[in-house]
């Protein structure tokens, strides 16, 4: 999954317990999916792994994806690794496309294959990780003159003239000019890293699993069950959505997202279930950890932090402050939970880097084997099919070095002319240096994804961000420029990592990597349409960036306090707050620390700090759904273990796909000014009296 900073942070097919995989896991986890991969009878060329259909389904998967991303990221910021769900529907979408074909009598077409399975799924993942990086609400919304506004006038280094609202010319352009440069900027160092490193990329690994097993003749009854699974709770979530709607009434005060489950004192501190199956579906896809650790940090600011700060109002700041002013409660809520990711971030970078240099320099020392005979050598995870086929499979179809680096050399410099005519305040130099920087960091975040499963592109984006905003400064429009560069850079670390992770599904399904190359790129030409939109239709049908509502879209004033931050510092902050935020930023280091260099039997316990974060400006209600979700999984688990970990996954998705399915006709009703006919509202009963 991603967590508040949009991170990706393992699921439930991964079984590691901390942020990094061990060896002993990767190896077990590349086995696991090899074991349910039978010697195939014909393995289809390249362009038979690409069809019409397969286009056309991911593009439609691609569609809904992008509408569960935005609506996650507009109201909470979390964000559930898809990859899993993505082969699944995959396979539903598919197979009912061929059932339908054939009852309408033009012939079911060409075998539905793994490798087709694979290839459509990579599409999909590309068009819609647009919508997670290169056309995240963060950053665009972060421009925007509401949040302007929010963040307000007179707060230090907020111009008024830094500003750009969204629309689609802009936002189309600017994805079409960067986003295409993430897959040819890593795809020449594929064999590098799946090959000689044999990285586990664990979400790639859990989607070749699926995926294998999908279309494995002993799993056939099971597959059946899986995709009933996942029809059902995706019917049942879109009922409850639709239910929900009627009692929802006008305004963000009425209907079962404002349920006072554990009586009125602690819903005023946001401590409540709000029957969201999306959340419930998150807490079913994430690890018991993640939830706790979520459910941990709404405990520490909804219940101890936050009312302890609102009694020092009149002291530590004014008491007649509004709800979203950065200079009373509101602004410690940001700050600490920004202090927590920069702390969670930083250390898993830097982390990164090390392990990088340790590396490179065991190959140069000729120690290469230490760091792959583990996954060589276990005699209790041996594959039943050779690596040579596989193998073989993955050179196949090669794609050239020159290819490769005259495609982004050419794309850079399109880019390099043109950005600077939608960002005039990010100079052509500046955006030609963001290119010089982009392959490094593509490597880095791939290579830190293959390890971890942790996609790490928005905080190399806040990188970029400090990095620009500064250079630029804050009379020449430093706020845009950082935000623009943090695009690029988030785009193109995204769409690197996404393509070496689908390279490694791709290398357990047999499937070309010349077909999932074009795949990756025909997916991000769809993204660069099919992000905007689905974006424009959210800020069209409701009130985006209201922080009563239900779209607060939380990250966008984040980021813009980010990019102020890097031109003007800290000067506009409460009392104490500065302290605070060190504290928690501190106190982020050490917990990573400590889950490092304790043993994996203790570590799995620690809490995991970005996770942690969510809450602490979100609200304790998400914390409250995901522990809901946990405890269904653990009494699943307790229950029939083998039932839940076949069908967790498509419950979960389920639930995520229903929910976010009616978020679109919850538009259509709103654009065409159709209010709920019911508020239904909860007051003490002493009220009533």
């Amino acid at each position: 999954m991603r967590t508040l900073d949009d991170t990706e942070i393992e699921t439930p097919e991964t079984t590691a317990s901390s942020p990094f995989l061990r060896t002993g896991d990767l190896a077990a986890g590349a086995a696991t999916s090899q074991l349910l991969l039978p010697a195939p009878t014909r393995v289809p060329p390249w362009r038979e792994q690409l069809t019409f259909r397969g286009v056309a389904v991911a593009a439609a998967l691609g569609t809904l994806l992008c509408v569960v991303i935005h609506r996650l990221n507009l109201t909470v910021g979390v964000i559930p690794a898809l990859n899993v769900a993505s082969g699944l529907l995959s396979y539903f979408l598919t197979t009912a496309w061929r059932a339908a074909a054939g009852r309408l009598g033009f012939g079911r077409g060409s075998p539905f294959t793994r490798q087709e399975n694979t290839v459509i799924q990579t599409c999909a993942i590309a068009c819609a990780g647009l919508a997670f990086s290169g056309c995240s609400a963060s950053y665009i919304f972060a421009m925007d003159r509401k949040t302007y506004e929010l963040v307000g006038p007179d707060y230090p280094g907020n111009r008024a003239e830094d500003v750009k609202d969204p629309s689609l010319g802009w936002m189309i352009g600017f994805l079409f000019l960067i986003a295409l440069l993430g897959p040819f900027a890593i795809v020449i160092l594929r064999k590098v890293l799946v090959i000689d490193y044999k990285l586990a990329f664990p979400g790639g690994t859990a989607t070749a699993l699926m995926i294998n097993s999908l279309h494995g003749e002993k799993e056939a009854d099971l597959t059946g069950k899986k995709v009933h699974c996942l029809v059902k709770y995706m019917g049942l979530s879109f009922g409850w959505s639709f239910f929900k709607w009627f009692f929802s009434g006008v305004g963000d005060s009425c209907g079962f997202d404002n349920f006072p489950t554990f009586g009125p004192e602690a819903f005023k501190n946001t401590f409540y279930f709000d029957f969201n199956p999306s959340y419930v579906g998150y807490g079913l896809i994430s690890p018991h950890i993640v939830n706790c650790s979520v459910f941990l940090g709404s405990v520490i600011s909804w219940g101890f932090l936050w009312p302890f700060i609102t009694t020092q109002a009149g002291d530590w700041y004014p008491d007649n402050l509004s709800s979203n002013d950065f200079r009373g409660l509101y602004g410690y809520k940001v700050f600490v939970a920004i202090s927590i990711i920069l702390g969670d971030g930083l250390y898993n970078l830097v982390k990164i880097f090390v392990i990088i240099a340790r590396e490179i320099w065991n190959m140069q020392s000729k120690q290469r084997d230490q760091l792959v005979q583990p996954l060589q050598d276990n005699e209790s995870s041996k594959p039943l099919m050779d690596d040579t086929l596989q193998t073989e499979m993955f050179f196949k179809d090669s794609i050239p070095t020159s290819f490769a680096v005259s495609g982004y050399i050419l794309l850079a410099a399109i880019s390099t002319a043109v950005v600077p005519s939608i960002f005039p305040q990010l100079k052509w130099y500046l955006v030609l240096a963001c290119y010089f920087l982009a392959p490094a960091v593509a490597f880095c975040n791939s290579y830190g994804m293959g390890l971890t499963n942790l996609n790490l592109a928005p905080t190399y984006g806040k990188i970029a961000l400090f990095l620009f905003a500064s250079l630029v400064g804050s009379n020449n429009g430093g706020v845009i420029a950082g935000l623009a560069a943090c695009g690029i850079i988030m785009s193109i670390a995204c769409s690197a990592a996404d393509l070496m992770q689908d390279f490694k599904c791709g290398y357990l399904t047999l499937s070309s990597p010349r077909s999932m190359f074009v795949s990756q790129l025909a997916g991000v030409a769809l993204g660069c349409v099919i992000a905007p939109l689905t974006l424009w239709l959210f800020w069209a049908a409701f009130d985006i960036g209201n922080p009563d509502g239900e779209y607060k879209a939380p990250f966008a004033i984040i980021f813009r306090e980010m990019a102020i931050l890097g031109v003007e510092g800290f000067g506009a902050l409460p009392k104490h707050c500065l302290q605070i935020c060190c504290a928690f930023f501190l106190a982020s280091l050490a917990i990573n620390l400590l889950r490092d260099i304790t043993p994996a039997s203790a570590s799995r316990f620690i809490p995991i700090p970005m996770a942690m974060a969510v809450p602490f400006y979100i609200g304790a209600f998400f914390g409250v759904d995901m522990f809901v979700g946990t405890v269904i999984l653990f009494a699943w688990q307790k229950v029939n273990r083998r039932d839940a970990n076949d069908y967790a996954v498509a419950a979960a998705s389920g639930l995520i796909c229903g929910d976010g399915i009616w978020s679109i006709p919850s538009a259509v009703l709103s654009i065409l000014k159709i209010d709920p006919p019911v508020c239904m509202s909860f007051r003490p009963s002493s009220a009533s009296r």
